[in-house]
């Protein structure tokens, strides 16, 4: 009896009959919304610190002379998080795993280190931004002594409990109708006062002016997020078991894919010949495909929108200002009282705390997952009891400490504790979420990289649906050659040209 590449025999189940069971999904436009997922979380995850801090910080204090930022952040961040998108619906593996190919490992280690890091000082900067929105609400409208750091403490404990307790499903619906809230309330001020058409040439017109490399840095560190954010986007594409990752372990059982094993694998092993697949799986994944691009493509544009509009908003109504203070989230509704009225502010604040709670929510989650990731492809003992869906976890999984899944619950906590102790220890709102965002410009460009080098060296070239077009792949080069180059300059100007250290 003949054997198959990894074993099976020539009497494993006819392809055709394997794959019979899979449903196409739904390609109408109502369709599609529903199967949104790991781009609407990236959208979220941007939508909160970026936008209702560091764009109006930007328009508040320096006028129009940033938003050229704005287009340099998408267009040029654009490939490093669809290359992670491209990944994992090519391979049905996520990011992480290409990562423990590599020498030594060392990509893992450097994103485990770099993400403990962003779990103490990034979070803190989203949650602070949270925390604002209900300071000011309490210090201004209830008259309630509260602390910014106690509100911190309140939403990071309410979040951290929601996702241990796997109660989130409406968390995230609440979030998403109170964030479109604010999205058609930014909207309509936008129109009752609109930026004049002669400041948009700024789009275009690179001014650095004195005091603003904190800013910049942070516009390209967290718009539309951070790039690490991609990883995560990763991890949940592959936690969602649709197209390449629902059929991958049944490939891998058939022979019509290698079975990956991060300690004993190469690259190659990743690949995923689509030529092999019956039609129908083909199709399937195909569609999937699309729909993860599209999910991806919706959110980059809406959240590039959204933070022109804020930006905007703020060079009409609050500049010159510095935005700053803990009471900055009355600055910045006082655009929407100004022009509205009173009542909008409330509207304003639903939305504004639905937007920072579901990105310092949302991160809560994905930082501890990535470490939880990193951990399975580096060490043995956490690889024999991965998984952090409690639903598939045994009593062994759930008693040793090393773990995935305790490993994810750990390193949640760790984030919990320190981001609070940084809030508490430094309140100030802005000027933590912009370092936090600067933290996170300098970690990108090594993440766009790998993203990139990844999926041109593992996704076949012969396969024209999932391997990156040409323009794709001159593009993604340039960008990552412009994105980095922007990143060295920021670093030299800000270690020696103090005139920039604003």
């Amino acid at each position: 009896m003949a054997l198959e590449p990894n074993g099976s025999t020539e009497n494993s189940p006819n392809p055709d009959e394997a794959f019979s069971d899979l449903e196409m999904p739904d390609m109408t436009p109502k369709g599609l919304m529903s199967h949104f997922g790991p781009g609407v979380i990236l959208m979220m995850t941007g939508i909160g610190t970026s936008h209702l801090v560091t764009a109006p910080a930007a328009g508040g204090r320096f006028g129009y002379a940033l938003l050229w930022c704005l287009p340099v952040a998408y267009i040029f961040k654009y490939y490093g998080f669809e290359m992670a998108f491209r990944f994992t619906n090519a391979t049905g593996k996520s990011m992480i795993e290409a990562y423990s190919t590599a020498w030594k490992k060392w990509p893992l280690w450097y994103v485990l280190i770099t993400t403990l890091i962003q779990c103490a000082l990034g979070q803190a900067g989203r949650l602070i931004a949270a925390a604002a929105v209900l300071y000011y609400v309490g210090t201004e409208s209830l008259g309630l002594s509260i602390s910014l750091s106690m509100y911190g403490l309140m939403l990071g404990v309410i979040s951290v409990a929601i996702i241990l307790r796997g109660r989130y499903k409406t968390v995230e619906v609440a979030a998403k109708i109170l964030a479109a809230i604010l999205v058609v309330s930014v909207v309509a001020v936008y129109f009752r006062a609109p930026a004049p058409l002669s400041e948009m040439g700024h789009f275009f017109m690179v001014e650095i002016p004195d005091g603003s490399w904190l800013i910049i840095a942070a516009f390209l560190g967290l718009l539309p997020t951070g790039m690490d954010v991609s990883l995560q986007a990763s991890e949940w594409g592959k936690a969602k078991k649709k197209g390449m990752s629902k059929i991958r372990d049944r490939m891998e059982d058939m022979g019509l894919a290698s079975r990956f094993d991060p300690f004993n694998s190469n690259p190659a092993d990743l690949a995923v010949d689509t030529s092999r697949l019956p039609t129908n799986a083909r199709e399937y994944c195909q569609k999937w495909f699309k729909i993860g691009i599209w999910d991806f493509r919706a959110g980059h544009v809406i959240s590039f929108l959204l933070a022109c509009i804020f930006m905007l908003l703020a060079a009409v109504w609050l500049f010159p200002s510095p935005v700053e203070g803990r009471a900055v989230m009355g600055e910045i509704a006082g655009i929407f009282t100004e022009s509205l009225g009173p009542a909008w502010m409330s509207v304003f604040m639903l939305g504004a705390f639905a937007a920072t709670f579901s990105t310092a929510f949302n991160y809560f989650d994905g930082w501890p997952r990535i470490v939880g990731a990193c951990s399975r492809n580096l060490f043995r003992g956490t690889a024999e009891l991965s998984g952090i869906d409690p639903e598939g976890l045994t009593p062994t999984h759930r008693g040793t400490w090393y773990s995935e899944y305790n490993i994810y619950r750990a390193t949640m906590l760790y984030s919990l504790v320190a981001s609070v102790a940084i809030v508490a220890g430094l309140q100030r709102p802005v000027f933590l979420v912009l370092v936090a965002s600067a933290l996170a410009a300098f970690v990108a460009p090594v993440i766009f990289f790998l993203n990139f080098y990844y999926c041109l060296t593992i996704i076949p070239r012969g396969d024209r649906a999932f391997h990156p077009s040409t323009f794709a792949r001159w593009f993604g080069w340039i960008s990552l050659v412009v994105f980095t180059g922007m990143t060295l300059v920021l670093i030299y100007w800000r270690i020696w040209q103090p005139t920039f250290g604003g």
